[in-house]
């Protein structure tokens, strides 16, 4: 394995071996994400299908969580990026934080994500924007934005009943539980269920199986399955984005993250 492109001031790293590239986050222990991180990320996709023969891209993380969203849930305040990232309406849409992903949704290589931890709210987001996801018996899946009285982003509004079907992913959106790994596995949010010690073996084996399969067909049917994926995401985050705006003004939101930093039930107030 040796590391492509020049991601060093980044906080991820670029591993190319044969065929298949690892992607792998570094802002352990729980990788809260931020603009500069899913910007790397995306750019390491387009980095991958352009510069070299990557054929699959494993989406990895190192520490406890996956990725557990904003840092906002254990410091009960947001940071500068965050609030900006909250504040910029519709017409700053095409350089939103979740802009991003919707590059990590139009890219052609396949992508296979390594769930080793929790995967809440943004890291969710993140999570879904890959094909298939590996996870092991610990991991555990949240939108919990409601209950942070917030409105969910980074394109949930479209990956989450495409996994789930929309009756259940209004359940998981509207109270905001935490799934553990073999409900998400029954609910379609996850391919596979593996353990712990296995889980980077069992996803290189999924990418090495499709490395198999003829390169150029294999873009060729990841552009046909998301036609028009790309186009919905788009047109969700920018809606996501309005709803997220006004609710960042109000006092439950405030109550919301306060709560959650503090380990408690939220009292909201409908104000």
């Amino acid at each position: 394995m040796s590391a492509v492109g020049d991601f060093s001031k980044t906080d991820i790293t670029v591993d190319l071996n044969g065929f298949v590239a690892t992607v792998e986050i570094q802002r352990p222990p729980h990788n809260y994400f931020n603009q500069a991180m899913v910007t790397a990320i995306a750019d390491a996709y387009e980095f991958l299908a352009r510069e070299t023969d990557c054929r699959v891209i494993i989406l990895a993380s190192e520490g406890k969580s996956f990725c557990a969203g904003s840092s906002v849930v254990t410091t009960g305040q947001l940071t500068t990026e965050e609030q900006q990232t909250v504040s910029s309406g519709t017409t700053a849409g095409r350089n939103h934080i979740y802009e991003q992903g919707a590059r990590m949704m139009q890219g052609e290589i396949p992508v296979i994500a390594a769930i080793q931890g929790a995967a809440i709210g943004g890291g969710l987001g993140l999570a879904l924007t890959a094909d298939f996801r590996v996870a092991v018996p610990k991991a555990r899946f949240s939108a919990n934005f409601a209950r942070l009285g917030f409105h969910h982003g980074f394109g949930l509004t479209v990956t989450l009943p495409a996994l789930v079907g929309n009756q259940a992913a209004m359940n998981l959106l509207l109270t905001g539980r935490r799934v553990k790994a073999d409900e998400a596995l029954a609910l379609g949010m996850c391919d596979e269920v593996v353990d712990p010690v296995d889980l980077r073996t069992e996803t290189r084996a999924l990418a090495d199986e499709i490395s198999l399969s003829g390169p150029l067909s294999v873009r060729a049917i990841r552009r046909t399955m998301r036609r028009g994926l790309v186009e919905r995401f788009r047109t969700a985050v920018d809606h996501e984005q309005v709803e997220q705006e006004w609710l960042k003004q109000t006092t439950d939101f405030r109550e919301g993250i306060n709560a959650a930093a503090a380990r408690r039930d939220p009292e909201f107030r409908g104000k």
